[in-house]
């Protein structure tokens, strides 16, 4: 008889790869959140030890911006998660691994938000939720080999910032707006 997988966290099986990130949810709300990309999975561990060198730490967050984020997450994951039929993930105080793919995806939003004003996550949130899995994935794949470690907070890292903080959905309106107006004013000459 085959041996039932075991699936941890948000999507993460061990059988099918050892990759993963694992994310450290301190107890105390002004501790940090650290999500390490990690290679190796400890089996006979229910508490996995960090190896620090080979264990990557990727991003540092504050944990009350963590809290504006862990939702979002939460269910864009549980929702595809869902379609593969696989159980549903959940935050927790403590380590909880994230599958290899979705966990590009969840730094990249912790990219994102880690030097902003907190008024702006909502919009890193739907512009992130705008991109398909596939663009977040080339974001956290360009930006992680240019600037992907704890401190290197600048070029492309950057510029993920930017590109979620700031509203792009705005522009597209006046863009679209001027260009109504332009071929109304055509139709009525």
């Amino acid at each position: 008889m085959a041996e039932k997988m075991k699936i941890y966290g948000f999507g993460f099986d061990p059988q099918e790869s050892q990759h993963h990130f694992l994310v450290i949810i301190p107890r105390s709300s002004d501790g940090k959140v650290i999500i390490y990309e990690r290679f190796n999975w400890q089996e006979d561990r229910e508490i996995q030890t960090i190896d620090y060198t080979a264990d990557r730490p990727k991003v540092e967050l504050p944990k009350y911006k963590w809290k504006l984020i862990e939702d979002a997450l939460k269910d864009e994951f549980n929702s595809r998660l869902k379609k593969e039929k696989l159980p549903a993930g959940k935050w927790k105080t403590g380590q909880v691994p994230v599958q290899r793919l979705l966990g590009k995806e969840m730094v990249l939003l912790a990219w994102a938000i880690e030097d902003c004003d907190p008024s702006v996550i909502p919009t890193a949130i739907k512009n992130w939720l705008g991109l398909s899995p596939e663009e977040r994935w080339w974001l956290f794949t360009m930006t992680n080999a240019a600037t992907g470690g704890l401190k290197d907070k600048r070029g492309w890292r950057k510029a993920v910032r930017y590109a979620l903080t700031e509203n792009p959905v705005e522009e597209t309106h006046k863009q679209i707006d001027f260009f109504d107006l332009l071929i109304t004013r055509k139709i009525d000459d």
